[in-house]
């Protein structure tokens, strides 16, 4: 399931990046000129559309009481990037998107660092702004996981939307699970875990290891000596999690783990298995993707298997139109990028729309108490949407 997971992730971030005459093309061949002009300004993350401005603070954590799984020496480490409802017109600087060499290391894996600027891709423009001012309240806290492969600036939007909202989030990267996240001191940990997690038991090993890092985060941010200095605006008894990919898988495997999380989401990943014997303990869950790649048996995938067991409130929706990436930030940025994709026809700007629309709706329902009747079933203004009960 991981090496499937790998070669679609590979798949579709060549289609992000190339344009489709290129997609035969060698990772020697030389792009157009207009189109490495095109890119060379870095494309631009729509605004959040919530009442708040954004912070943002990145956080290193350590955990001195694991072994790193994948690394099998020193500690597990994470990196954290917070976002926060923040006071208009504070902060230093826009929070950047990643690194030139982060960058240069995703696309080196995916074989496109001869053809794609670094650069330009690094460059993307987000809308929080590093060392905002935090608006005084209690916020809910929700923890987002990214893909396998990929880091968590893939759910920027869908982060900066949330916060502008009235949440806490934290995007998470596990080392050694993503081709390049940097830490302090100018390390950068490439993808171990791209080989160990191969084969028969590998998700289960991922989202196993994922869900023992969230616990690890969550006491963190929520103990008696929170690691980071805004912690007084988290609600300690208003936690949700969610994710992409098989950070989605890691929401229903962290759930189990820990009854701290009330609520999640699984946006296009395949689940571990077996299922939790309790299944979420009553408390609700949502099932979130694309209509062509969501893991049903349709697609060879396990959520059907595991609906039966959620028996809180739940949800199985899809989005006509879009594909695996549809949840994070790559269909908005292939659009700006005159990024032919066939396969996945929606603009990324609808489909950036409709995730942020039911995500929020969601967790305004689940952790604010707010009912949100887009919940309850098909809508004449989102027919690109469909709800399921297998």
């Amino acid at each position: 399931m991981i090496t499937r997971r790998r070669t679609a992730a590979a798949a579709a971030l060549l289609a992000l990046l190339l344009p489709a005459p290129l997609l035969a093309a060698s990772a020697a061949s030389a792009a157009p000129a207009a189109a490495v002009d095109a890119r060379t300004a870095g494309p631009e993350l729509p605004a959040p559309t919530g009442r708040y401005a954004v912070g943002s603070e990145d956080l290193h954590l350590v955990d001195r009481s694991r072994t790193d799984p994948w690394a099998h020496t020193g500690p597990r480490e994470l990196m954290v990037t917070l976002r926060y409802p923040a006071q208009r017109g504070t902060g230093r600087n826009p929070a950047p998107y990643m690194s030139t060499e982060e960058a240069r290391l995703i696309l080196a894996d995916k074989g496109l660092d001869t053809i794609v600027d670094p650069a330009a891709f690094a460059a993307t423009r987000a809308h929080a702004r590093v060392g905002a001012r935090p608006v005084d309240g209690r916020y809910p806290l929700i923890v987002l996981s990214p893909g396998f492969t990929v880091p968590r600036a893939t759910l920027t939007s869908l982060a900066e939307d949330l916060a502008s909202r009235g949440y806490v989030v934290a995007a998470v990267d596990h080392a050694y699970e993503s081709a390049a996240t940097a830490f302090p001191g100018g390390r950068i940990l490439t993808c171990l875990a791209c080989d160990q997690a191969q084969g028969p038991g590998g998700r289960e090993a991922v989202t196993g290891t994922r869900a023992k890092d969230v616990s690890f985060l969550l006491d963190r941010l929520t103990g008696r000596h929170p690691a980071w200095r805004h912690a007084g605006l988290i609600d300690r008894g208003r936690i949700a999690m969610a994710g992409h990919s098989i950070g989605g898988g890691a929401a229903l495997a962290a759930m189990a783990a820990d009854q701290r999380i009330r609520a999640g989401a699984d946006m296009d990943g395949g689940l571990p298995v077996p299922y939790p014997a309790a299944g979420t303990g009553g408390r609700p869950f949502m099932l979130f993707g694309s209509a062509a790649s969501a893991p049903s048996q349709e697609t060879g995938g396990n959520w059907s298997g595991a609906w039966p067991h959620l028996h809180g409130w739940k949800r199985w929706i899809t989005i006509d139109g879009t594909d695996h990436f549809g949840p994070t930030d790559y269909p908005v940025l292939r659009d700006q990028l005159g990024v032919p994709h066939p396969e996945a026809p929606l603009p990324g700007a609808r489909t950036l729309e409709l995730t942020r629309t039911y995500v929020a709706a969601f967790f305004d329902q689940h952790l604010k108490g707010q009912p949100r009747p887009v919940l309850d079933g098909p809508r004449a203004d989102a027919p690109e949407v469909r709800f399921h009960n297998p």
